[in-house]
Protein backbone atom coordinates (compact mmCIF):
# COMPACT_ATOMS: atom_id res chain seq x y z
CA UNK A 1 0.00 0.00 0.00
CA UNK A 2 2.93 2.35 0.74
CA UNK A 3 4.26 1.92 -2.80
CA UNK A 4 0.78 2.60 -4.21
CA UNK A 5 0.58 5.91 -2.27
CA UNK A 6 4.09 6.84 -3.41
CA UNK A 7 3.13 6.27 -7.03
CA UNK A 8 0.07 8.48 -6.65
CA UNK A 9 2.17 11.23 -5.04
CA UNK A 10 4.69 11.10 -7.87
CA UNK A 11 1.84 11.65 -10.31
CA UNK A 12 0.35 14.49 -8.24
CA UNK A 13 3.51 16.62 -8.05
CA UNK A 14 3.87 17.21 -11.84
CA UNK A 15 0.16 18.06 -12.07
CA UNK A 16 0.43 20.80 -9.41
CA UNK A 17 3.64 22.13 -10.95
CA UNK A 18 2.15 22.15 -14.46
CA UNK A 19 -1.02 24.01 -13.46
CA UNK A 20 0.80 26.73 -11.53
CA UNK A 21 3.39 27.14 -14.29
CA UNK A 22 0.73 27.65 -16.94
CA UNK A 23 -1.07 30.25 -14.79
CA UNK A 24 2.21 32.04 -14.02
CA UNK A 25 3.01 32.62 -17.68
CA UNK A 26 -0.59 33.25 -18.75
CA UNK A 27 -0.95 36.11 -16.24
CA UNK A 28 2.10 37.79 -17.76
CA UNK A 29 0.89 37.33 -21.33
CA UNK A 30 -2.35 39.20 -20.62
CA UNK A 31 -2.30 42.89 -21.62
CA UNK A 32 -1.99 45.53 -18.92
CA UNK A 33 0.61 46.64 -16.41
CA UNK A 34 -0.06 45.98 -12.68
CA UNK A 35 2.01 48.99 -11.66
CA UNK A 36 0.11 51.27 -14.03
CA UNK A 37 -3.22 49.92 -12.75
CA UNK A 38 -2.20 50.50 -9.14
CA UNK A 39 -1.27 54.15 -9.83
CA UNK A 40 -4.09 54.90 -12.28
CA UNK A 41 -6.31 56.42 -9.57
CA UNK A 42 -3.58 58.85 -8.47
CA UNK A 43 -2.31 59.62 -11.97
CA UNK A 44 1.23 58.41 -11.33
CA UNK A 45 4.01 59.61 -13.59
CA UNK A 46 6.12 57.33 -15.74
CA UNK A 47 8.97 57.59 -13.22
CA UNK A 48 6.68 56.50 -10.37
CA UNK A 49 5.40 53.59 -12.45
CA UNK A 50 8.98 52.54 -13.25
CA UNK A 51 9.97 52.65 -9.56
CA UNK A 52 6.91 50.62 -8.59
CA UNK A 53 7.63 48.02 -11.27
CA UNK A 54 11.17 47.71 -9.95
CA UNK A 55 10.00 47.35 -6.34
CA UNK A 56 7.52 44.63 -7.36
CA UNK A 57 10.20 42.73 -9.25
CA UNK A 58 8.41 43.12 -12.58
CA UNK A 59 11.57 44.41 -14.27
CA UNK A 60 13.36 41.11 -13.67
CA UNK A 61 13.59 38.66 -16.57
CA UNK A 62 10.59 36.34 -16.79
CA UNK A 63 12.60 33.24 -15.90
CA UNK A 64 14.02 35.00 -12.84
CA UNK A 65 10.50 35.90 -11.70
CA UNK A 66 9.44 32.29 -12.23
CA UNK A 67 12.43 30.93 -10.30
CA UNK A 68 11.68 33.29 -7.40
CA UNK A 69 8.04 32.18 -7.40
CA UNK A 70 8.92 28.46 -7.36
CA UNK A 71 11.57 28.97 -4.67
CA UNK A 72 9.12 30.83 -2.45
CA UNK A 73 6.30 28.34 -3.05
CA UNK A 74 8.52 25.45 -1.99
CA UNK A 75 9.19 27.23 1.31
CA UNK A 76 5.54 28.19 1.78
CA UNK A 77 6.12 31.87 0.94
CA UNK A 78 3.82 33.06 -1.86
CA UNK A 79 4.94 36.66 -1.53
CA UNK A 80 2.97 39.83 -0.78
CA UNK A 81 -0.08 41.05 -2.65
CA UNK A 82 0.60 43.81 -5.15
CA UNK A 83 -2.50 45.73 -4.04
CA UNK A 84 -2.60 45.35 -0.26
CA UNK A 85 1.03 44.36 0.41
CA UNK A 86 -0.35 41.68 2.77
CA UNK A 87 1.06 38.13 2.56
CA UNK A 88 -0.85 36.02 0.05
CA UNK A 89 -1.01 33.12 2.51
CA UNK A 90 -2.72 35.40 5.04
CA UNK A 91 -5.33 36.53 2.51
CA UNK A 92 -6.08 32.93 1.50
CA UNK A 93 -6.29 31.90 5.16
CA UNK A 94 -8.80 34.68 5.86
CA UNK A 95 -11.05 33.83 2.91
CA UNK A 96 -10.78 30.02 3.09
CA UNK A 97 -13.34 29.35 5.89
CA UNK A 98 -16.18 30.91 3.88
CA UNK A 99 -15.27 28.89 0.78
CA UNK A 100 -14.96 25.65 2.76
CA UNK A 101 -18.34 26.32 4.40
CA UNK A 102 -19.95 26.75 1.00
CA UNK A 103 -18.19 23.70 -0.45
CA UNK A 104 -19.13 21.38 2.44
CA UNK A 105 -22.76 22.56 2.43
CA UNK A 106 -23.09 22.11 -1.33
CA UNK A 107 -21.44 18.68 -1.10
CA UNK A 108 -23.98 17.59 1.52
CA UNK A 109 -26.84 18.81 -0.69
CA UNK A 110 -25.35 17.14 -3.75
CA UNK A 111 -24.87 13.80 -1.96
CA UNK A 112 -28.32 13.65 -0.36
CA UNK A 113 -30.23 14.85 -3.42
CA UNK A 114 -28.14 12.78 -5.83
CA UNK A 115 -28.48 9.51 -3.90
CA UNK A 116 -32.21 9.97 -3.27
CA UNK A 117 -32.97 10.82 -6.91
CA UNK A 118 -30.79 7.96 -8.16
CA UNK A 119 -32.41 5.37 -5.89
CA UNK A 120 -35.96 6.51 -6.68
CA UNK A 121 -35.22 6.55 -10.39
CA UNK A 122 -33.82 3.01 -10.30
CA UNK A 123 -36.54 1.51 -8.09
CA UNK A 124 -39.33 3.11 -10.13
CA UNK A 125 -37.64 2.66 -13.47
CA UNK A 126 -39.66 3.69 -16.57
CA UNK A 127 -42.32 5.49 -14.49
CA UNK A 128 -43.07 9.16 -13.97
CA UNK A 129 -40.82 9.09 -10.90
CA UNK A 130 -37.91 8.01 -13.09
CA UNK A 131 -38.70 10.68 -15.68
CA UNK A 132 -39.03 13.41 -13.05
CA UNK A 133 -35.80 12.45 -11.27
CA UNK A 134 -33.77 12.35 -14.46
CA UNK A 135 -35.33 15.63 -15.61
CA UNK A 136 -34.13 17.29 -12.41
CA UNK A 137 -30.71 15.71 -12.97
CA UNK A 138 -30.62 16.96 -16.56
CA UNK A 139 -31.53 20.46 -15.37
CA UNK A 140 -28.65 20.39 -12.91
CA UNK A 141 -26.20 19.33 -15.63
CA UNK A 142 -27.38 21.75 -18.31
CA UNK A 143 -28.15 24.89 -16.28
CA UNK A 144 -25.15 27.24 -15.95
CA UNK A 145 -24.41 28.09 -12.33
CA UNK A 146 -24.57 31.85 -12.84
CA UNK A 147 -28.01 31.52 -14.52
CA UNK A 148 -29.33 29.16 -11.84
CA UNK A 149 -28.08 31.46 -9.10
CA UNK A 150 -29.83 34.48 -10.63
CA UNK A 151 -33.08 32.51 -11.00
CA UNK A 152 -32.97 31.43 -7.34
CA UNK A 153 -32.27 35.00 -6.26
CA UNK A 154 -35.19 36.28 -8.33
CA UNK A 155 -37.73 33.83 -6.88
CA UNK A 156 -36.61 33.25 -3.29
CA UNK A 157 -35.19 36.71 -2.56
CA UNK A 158 -37.06 39.24 -4.70
CA UNK A 159 -40.43 37.52 -5.12
CA UNK A 160 -40.94 35.41 -1.98
CA UNK A 161 -38.55 37.29 0.33
CA UNK A 162 -37.63 34.03 2.05
CA UNK A 163 -33.84 34.16 1.79
CA UNK A 164 -31.26 36.95 1.41
CA UNK A 165 -29.69 37.44 -2.00
CA UNK A 166 -26.16 38.35 -0.91
CA UNK A 167 -23.85 38.12 2.06
CA UNK A 168 -21.99 35.49 4.06
CA UNK A 169 -23.57 35.68 7.53
CA UNK A 170 -25.39 32.63 8.85
CA UNK A 171 -27.19 29.64 7.37
CA UNK A 172 -29.86 31.74 5.62
CA UNK A 173 -27.17 33.38 3.50
CA UNK A 174 -25.67 29.94 2.74
CA UNK A 175 -28.72 28.07 1.41
CA UNK A 176 -29.10 29.62 -2.05
CA UNK A 177 -25.37 29.54 -2.91
CA UNK A 178 -25.08 25.94 -1.68
CA UNK A 179 -28.07 24.83 -3.76
CA UNK A 180 -26.69 26.63 -6.81
CA UNK A 181 -23.29 25.03 -6.44
CA UNK A 182 -24.49 21.56 -5.41
CA UNK A 183 -27.25 20.91 -7.95
CA UNK A 184 -24.87 20.14 -10.81
CA UNK A 185 -22.95 17.60 -8.74
CA UNK A 186 -26.23 16.12 -7.47
CA UNK A 187 -27.21 15.46 -11.08
CA UNK A 188 -23.97 13.62 -11.82
CA UNK A 189 -24.26 11.54 -8.64
CA UNK A 190 -27.92 10.73 -9.36
CA UNK A 191 -27.16 9.36 -12.82
CA UNK A 192 -24.33 7.17 -11.51
CA UNK A 193 -26.37 5.87 -8.56
CA UNK A 194 -29.29 5.08 -10.90
CA UNK A 195 -27.15 3.02 -13.26
CA UNK A 196 -25.42 1.22 -10.36
CA UNK A 197 -28.73 0.48 -8.64
CA UNK A 198 -30.29 -0.92 -11.81
CA UNK A 199 -27.28 -3.17 -12.28
CA UNK A 200 -27.39 -4.38 -8.67
CA UNK A 201 -31.17 -4.95 -8.69
CA UNK A 202 -30.71 -7.50 -11.48
CA UNK A 203 -28.11 -9.58 -9.65
CA UNK A 204 -28.76 -13.06 -8.26
CA UNK A 205 -28.41 -12.13 -4.59
CA UNK A 206 -31.34 -9.72 -4.94
CA UNK A 207 -33.50 -12.50 -6.37
CA UNK A 208 -32.49 -14.76 -3.47
CA UNK A 209 -33.27 -12.04 -0.92
CA UNK A 210 -36.72 -11.52 -2.41
CA UNK A 211 -37.32 -15.26 -2.48
CA UNK A 212 -36.61 -15.38 1.26
CA UNK A 213 -39.54 -13.03 1.78
CA UNK A 214 -37.60 -9.88 2.63
CA UNK A 215 -39.50 -6.65 2.10
CA UNK A 216 -38.68 -4.54 -0.94
CA UNK A 217 -37.50 -1.72 1.32
CA UNK A 218 -35.07 -4.01 3.13
CA UNK A 219 -33.78 -5.46 -0.14
CA UNK A 220 -33.26 -2.01 -1.61
CA UNK A 221 -31.74 -0.23 1.39
CA UNK A 222 -30.08 -3.09 3.25
CA UNK A 223 -28.60 -5.02 0.35
CA UNK A 224 -28.64 -3.24 -3.01
CA UNK A 225 -27.84 0.34 -2.01
CA UNK A 226 -24.71 -0.60 -0.07
CA UNK A 227 -23.14 -2.20 -3.12
CA UNK A 228 -24.42 0.44 -5.54
CA UNK A 229 -22.76 3.24 -3.55
CA UNK A 230 -19.22 1.86 -3.96
CA UNK A 231 -18.58 3.60 -7.33
CA UNK A 232 -20.46 6.67 -6.06
CA UNK A 233 -17.94 7.08 -3.23
CA UNK A 234 -15.21 7.77 -5.77
CA UNK A 235 -17.36 10.25 -7.66
CA UNK A 236 -18.41 12.07 -4.48
CA UNK A 237 -14.77 12.57 -3.54
CA UNK A 238 -13.93 13.92 -6.97
CA UNK A 239 -16.95 16.23 -6.90
CA UNK A 240 -15.69 17.81 -3.69
CA UNK A 241 -12.60 19.04 -5.50
CA UNK A 242 -14.73 20.23 -8.40
CA UNK A 243 -17.02 22.17 -6.08
CA UNK A 244 -14.06 23.81 -4.35
CA UNK A 245 -12.71 25.07 -7.66
CA UNK A 246 -16.17 26.05 -8.98
CA UNK A 247 -17.01 28.24 -5.98
CA UNK A 248 -15.61 31.27 -7.83
CA UNK A 249 -18.78 31.67 -9.92
CA UNK A 250 -21.21 31.26 -7.03
CA UNK A 251 -19.27 33.54 -4.70
CA UNK A 252 -19.30 36.24 -7.36
CA UNK A 253 -23.03 35.91 -8.11
CA UNK A 254 -24.03 35.98 -4.42
CA UNK A 255 -21.33 38.50 -3.36
CA UNK A 256 -19.93 36.05 -0.81
CA UNK A 257 -16.52 36.30 0.73
CA UNK A 258 -14.15 33.51 -0.29
CA UNK A 259 -11.07 32.63 -2.28
CA UNK A 260 -13.12 32.46 -5.48
CA UNK A 261 -14.24 36.06 -5.25
CA UNK A 262 -10.72 37.05 -4.17
CA UNK A 263 -9.41 35.39 -7.34
CA UNK A 264 -11.79 37.37 -9.56
CA UNK A 265 -10.87 40.74 -8.06
CA UNK A 266 -7.17 39.83 -8.22
CA UNK A 267 -7.39 38.86 -11.90
CA UNK A 268 -9.07 42.18 -12.74
CA UNK A 269 -6.36 44.07 -10.84
CA UNK A 270 -3.60 41.85 -12.32
CA UNK A 271 -2.44 40.99 -8.82
CA UNK A 272 -0.14 38.21 -10.00
CA UNK A 273 0.95 36.89 -6.62
CA UNK A 274 -2.58 36.44 -5.26
CA UNK A 275 -3.83 34.69 -8.42
CA UNK A 276 -0.81 32.37 -8.44
CA UNK A 277 -1.29 31.57 -4.77
CA UNK A 278 -4.99 30.79 -5.15
CA UNK A 279 -4.39 28.57 -8.18
CA UNK A 280 -1.59 26.75 -6.37
CA UNK A 281 -3.79 26.21 -3.31
CA UNK A 282 -6.82 25.07 -5.37
CA UNK A 283 -4.75 22.71 -7.52
CA UNK A 284 -3.10 21.22 -4.44
CA UNK A 285 -6.45 20.75 -2.69
CA UNK A 286 -7.95 19.13 -5.79
CA UNK A 287 -5.03 16.76 -6.22
CA UNK A 288 -5.01 15.82 -2.51
CA UNK A 289 -8.73 15.04 -2.57
CA UNK A 290 -8.19 12.85 -5.63
CA UNK A 291 -5.27 11.20 -3.89
CA UNK A 292 -7.38 10.41 -0.80
CA UNK A 293 -10.10 8.98 -3.04
CA UNK A 294 -7.53 6.81 -4.84
CA UNK A 295 -6.19 5.55 -1.51
CA UNK A 296 -9.70 4.84 -0.22
CA UNK A 297 -10.56 2.97 -3.38
CA UNK A 298 -7.30 1.07 -3.10
CA UNK A 299 -8.46 -0.19 0.30
CA UNK A 300 -11.90 -1.07 -1.06
CA UNK A 301 -10.53 -2.87 -4.10
CA UNK A 302 -6.99 -4.34 -3.70
CA UNK A 303 -6.86 -5.07 -7.44
CA UNK A 304 -6.42 -1.33 -8.10
CA UNK A 305 -3.31 -0.83 -5.98
CA UNK A 306 -1.71 -4.01 -7.35
CA UNK A 307 -2.62 -3.17 -10.97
Amino acid sequence: MIRYIQRRLLIAIPVIWGVTTIVFFMMRILPGDPAQLMLSSTGGSSEQIARLRSSLGLDDPLLVQYANFVRGAIHGDLGPSFRSNLPVTQQIREQLPSTLQLTVASMMIATVVGVVLGVLSAVYQHTWVDSFSMSVAMLGICAPQFWLGLVLIFFFSFRLHWLPATGSEGIRHLLLPAITLGLGSAAVIARLVRSSMIEELNRDYVVVARAKGLSEMRVTIGHTLKNALIPAVTLIGLQFGTLLSSAVIVETVFSRQGIGRLAVTSIVAKDYTVVQGIVLFTATAYVLVNLMVDILYGFLDPRIRHG
